[in-house]
């Protein structure tokens, strides 16, 4: 990812989300693209389920953790 278009690639998973909330879900997912991490659909779906109240902390923390250990192959592709 040459630019930070992450709103660009998936506006569905931003269009529940009010002004405010937007910023802060792009300045999470910035500061990490500014060290080196891509997010992937997923990731940027977890967080704004989080920040729209969707999923709860515990909730987000276990999809996290599961997309982590698949991203390293020790996990399966179906949890």
């Amino acid at each position: 990812m040459e630019k930070f278009d992450i709103e660009d690639r998936w506006p569905e998973l931003f269009e529940q989300l009010d002004g405010t909330q937007r910023n802060a879900v792009r300045q999470s997912l910035a500061a990490g693209w500014h060290e080196g991490f891509e997010p992937a659909r997923e990731d940027v779906e977890n967080l704004t389920d989080y920040t729209r109240g969707a999923i709860d902390f515990d909730e987000y923390v276990r999809r996290a953790d599961a997309a982590a250990l698949r991203s390293v192959g020790l996990a399966s592709a179906d949890r």
